[in-house]
């Protein structure tokens, strides 16, 4: 079987987690090798990006975390598993690079270009897709408490710049304001297996 690319993007409180949880679960029920991960990854880098939600480093600091986190992302695990024939789901990519930097004054489509120097485009990406106010509530919810991502403006922000992409061919705005189940059926059904 060919290999399969996806990537799950939106802002905090969208339920990205969950659908990546799902989809892998629902590929290997079809007999399919699936293959998941988040960025920022666990490894050295992303765990020093992942940490900047905390202690904030500088914007210039925190996307080269993200470029060297996602650089060695890509040559461990995303090209052997594409190469393999596996399906990879990520929770996050460069796109998320794009909008979460992209607020703190980078050129979203600067660092898009950076990064598809070396990092493959995905085949589906999902755009998940909530009102910034429910994401908020989602976030309270489940216990957190909102780092420096998290706050109001940014989230507003970041989803205008994950808006900006939907005209294009590979992407999918798909809305989160109802359950896991209905959000799923959506994904199943644009993957089209």
């Amino acid at each position: 079987m060919s290999s399969l690319f996806i990537v799950i993007e939106g802002i905090d409180g969208t339920g990205k987690s969950t659908q990546v949880r799902l989809l892998a679960e629902w590929f290997r029920s079809q007999g399919r090798e699936v293959i998941t991960s988040r960025e920022p990854t666990d490894g050295h880098w992303g765990k020093l990006a992942r940490n900047s939600g905390n202690v904030r480093l500088s914007a210039e600091e925190e996307l080269e975390l993200f470029l060297k986190d996602r650089a060695e992302h890509v040559e461990q695990l995303i090209q052997p598993s594409l190469a393999a024939g596996k399906v990879v789901i990520l929770d996050r990519y460069y796109f998320s690079t794009m909008a979460y930097q992209g607020c703190r004054g980078f050129d979203p489509a600067d660092i898009r270009r950076r990064n598809e120097a070396f990092a493959p485009m995905p085949d589906f990406l999902f755009i998940l897709d909530l009102d910034v106010d429910a994401a908020l509530g989602r976030i309270g919810a489940r216990g957190d408490i909102a780092n420096e991502f998290e706050k109001r403006e940014n989230l507003v922000r970041c989803r205008e710049i994950f808006m900006t992409l939907k005209g294009e061919s590979f992407v999918h705005v798909v809305d989160t304001n109802r359950t896991p189940d209905e959000v799923q059926e959506e994904l199943r059904a644009l993957v089209g297996l």
